[in-house]
């Protein structure tokens, strides 16, 4: 996925059993400041390019039709670095190119949603299944494959996690992974292994329905929630599949992790 590299779609079916994708940005950055006091977190650079950009590129390459971009924070400097497509072909050619729409929070609401707020918001922008991925998570061996689209749309799950190892901000973990590749909540007291979230998902537009969740769709009210309280309810009714994702992940969270990043 990176630039110049080939791209991984192999053909035209792939392309049409794709999903839509929803890339989280409206987030503040706290941990980031200064740096993110006048530039959102997801434009900061990693390795050439603004971070959002690498997931943009690997959506691009698997050859997922549209992408929404939720924003808060700053949100007006990313939808204008992005515009409303991205991809390597060039400008007057469209149809072949990532269409990007914005689910601006900022503007709608003040702030942001969290994140589970903030799916509610852009459903109506999304499918019955969808892409999730943090903007400010660098993930640049990860593939956003066709075929993990279809098992998963073959599947009952509500959802299915990519987990990494526990870096050293989190050294617990969060879920547990069943031999059957399923993700389990877990008590505080067992003594299971755990696993790291990716902030990486496949998700279906029913998780943000009754039982799971209480927000009207569409979030007109601009209530904000967390993800993981419906994760869990879904996990204890055996709804939610995970794998593991062993490639380059990084959650850039503070200005140290960024730094490292940039001198490997």
């Amino acid at each position: 996925m990176h630039n110049g590299s080939p791209t991984f779609l192999d053909t035209a079916t792939d392309r049409d059993a794709q999903a839509p994708a929803l890339l989280l940005a409206a987030g503040r950055g706290e941990r980031m400041r200064p740096l993110t006091d006048h530039t959102p977190k997801p434009l900061l650079q990693v390795r050439g390019q603004p971070l959002l950009g690498w997931h943009l590129q690997a959506l691009a390459d698997a050859g997922v039709p549209r992408v929404v971009v939720n924003t808060a924070w700053l949100g007006e400097q990313i939808s204008a670095r992005f515009g409303d497509h991205f991809g390597s072909q060039p400008l007057s050619d469209k149809r072949e190119q990532l269409s990007i729409t914005y689910s601006h929070e900022g503007q709608d609401f003040g702030a942001a949603l969290e994140t589970a707020g903030g799916i509610a918001r852009a459903l109506p922008l999304l499918g019955p299944v969808f892409w999730l991925a943090a903007g400010d998570v660098y993930a640049p061996d990860f593939r956003f494959e066709a075929a993990a689209v279809r098992r998963f749309a073959a599947s009952e799950a509500l959802a299915h996690i990519w987990l990494v190892p526990n870096p050293a901000h989190n050294p617990r973990g969060d879920f547990g992974l069943s031999p059957d590749g399923r993700a389990l909540n877990l008590p505080t007291d067992s003594a299971a292994p755990r696993y790291t979230y990716s902030t990486i998902a496949l998700l279906r537009a029913a998780l943000f329905t009754a039982p799971w969740c209480d927000i009207t769709p569409g979030n007109p009210q601009g209530v904000a929630a967390p993800l993981a309280p419906l994760l869990r309810r879904a996990m204890d009714a055996g709804r939610v599949t995970a794998e593991r994702y062993t490639g380059r992940w990084t959650d850039v969270g503070t200005p140290e992790r960024l730094a490292a990043l940039n001198l490997d």
